[in-house]
């Protein structure tokens, strides 16, 4: 037996075969799972309270007027443009349009082409072309003076986004007229979850902000209380939300996992309205 004065270095032992072969294998196996996570960041938006505007109008707007064909091309064209517009405004913030064409080239031949199936089996749907032109613009305009995150931007946007339900009706031939109810209460659920959720995070600490968001939910109230019980007794539930919680410093994922349950109640009661 043999020892080794204390303080003396233990020699590295050279990598066995199997050990260099375990660590080869182990760089081979994350590779591809960083690479598509940076494709993906890529390519989808880091925008997840993005994806409840986007469906939740769509699906009222279907479950309203029951489900046809043409629902499917517009949801892709809607989902797709909405991937181009979000690149597009990075563009123009940015003023870096080739850091962006890669991801400009690929959604806007999708939407277009999609779009028009839409389009040619519903050409009334271009009625909205001139509505949404005009949030667009909205939405540009701020994102060139990189202020997209004020009140007037993020309404224009929740109303683009709201015009959906309509849309979705007169994509089947319905009167707009049935669409109405379902349009209103998706309106004003994501006008009072924009001033909720700036209560929640960026306008914590500002008093008027919540004195602002209280106001328009009891006002949201009033208006519900005339398209029916259920929705009435929703946005009861939505003004206790917007009075209490912004007492509460709860973490952004609670926020959205609340307002996830809050875009469900809000189809259901639509769907019964």
């Amino acid at each position: 037996m043999t020892t080794r004065p204390i303080g003396t270095p233990v020699a590295r032992q050279p990598p066995t075969l199997a050990g260099a072969a375990r660590t080869a294998t182990s760089a081979r196996s994350a590779s591809p799972q960083r690479s598509h996570r940076r494709t993906a960041r890529q390519y989808i938006p880091p925008q997840h309270g993005a994806w409840a505007m986007l469906l939740v109008p769509w699906l009222a707007g279907v479950l309203t007027v029951g489900f046809r064909w043409p629902h499917l091309p517009l949801l892709g064209a809607w989902l797709t443009g909405y991937l181009f517009s979000y690149y597009a405004l990075q563009a123009v913030k940015t003023r870096r349009l080739a850091r962006f064409r890669r991801q400009l080239l690929l959604y806007g031949p999708i939407t277009a082409t999609v779009g028009a199936l839409v389009v040619v089996a519903r050409p009334q749907v271009l009625a909205y072309a001139p509505a949404y032109a005009a949030f667009l613009a909205v939405n540009f305009h701020y994102a060139r003076r990189r202020r997209e995150r004020t009140l007037a931007n993020d309404l224009a946007s929740v109303a683009g986004s709201c015009l959906m339900v309509p849309v979705a009706a007169t994509a089947t031939g319905a009167a707009i007229s049935q669409a109405v109810p379902a349009f209103v209460a998706v309106l004003l659920y994501f006008t009072g979850t924009v001033l909720y959720v700036k209560t929640m995070i960026r306008e914590r600490e500002n008093p008027a902000y919540h004195r602002m968001s209280v106001i328009y939910h009891v006002l949201a109230l009033a208006a519900a209380s005339f398209l029916g019980i259920t929705l009435a007794a929703l946005f009861a539930v939505l003004l206790a939300r917007a009075a209490v919680l912004p007492r509460y410093r709860l973490a952004p994922k609670h926020v959205g996992i609340i307002e996830i349950c809050g875009s469900a109640l809000l189809l259901l009661a639509a769907a019964t309205t």
